[in-house]
């Protein structure tokens, strides 16, 4: 196995655990309209990306699973979003809501580096492919960080300063 392989294997597993985070958070926190909806599209992304990483990954000789192994909204869907109105009404949803978008900002970070690697790989090896991939997805995982950081500044003061 080369490094690069190793890089796709990454990616696809970090793409497939943010989309899955992505989801656990918008069902978490359906009663925030904005955070429900923007994750649910920002896992699509994700999703999208362990397809292009998956597809990709054939031409290296690896077999990863596809798209329809990362999740979407499931059966227990209905349950946390009444378990998530339920908790809208006590003040320990905001520190919640932080921590998430920390740990999702996170995740996003860590394919970040990936996708640079792997655009770096793709350029010294002049795997024009490669560099695709890497140039297709790795914006869209910025906007990913981008979101829960300009999230994190909106939510921050209002939830610390009121504990």
């Amino acid at each position: 196995m080369n490094g690069i392989t190793l890089v796709l294997r990454a990616l696809h597993h970090g793409e497939k655990h943010l989309a899955k985070e992505l989801v656990t958070v918008a069902e978490r926190h359906a009663t925030d309209h904005e955070v429900h909806h923007v994750a649910l599209d920002l896992a699509a992304w994700s999703r999208e990306h362990v397809r292009q990483v998956a597809d990709t990954g054939h031409a290296y000789g690896l077999t990863l699973g596809d798209a329809s192994e990362a999740p979407s909204p499931g059966v227990l869907s209905a349950l946390r979003e009444k378990a998530a109105e339920a908790m809208g009404h006590r003040p320990e949803p905001g520190l919640l809501l932080l921590r998430d978008l920390r740990e999702l900002h996170l995740d996003a970070a860590q394919n970040s580096l990936y996708w640079e690697m792997l655009a770096q790989a793709a350029q010294a090896t002049k795997d024009d492919k490669l560099l695709a991939l890497a140039s297709a997805c790795h914006p869209r995982t910025l906007r990913q960080m981008r979101w829960t950081n300009t999230m994190i500044k909106i939510l921050s003061p209002q939830v610390l300063s009121s504990l």
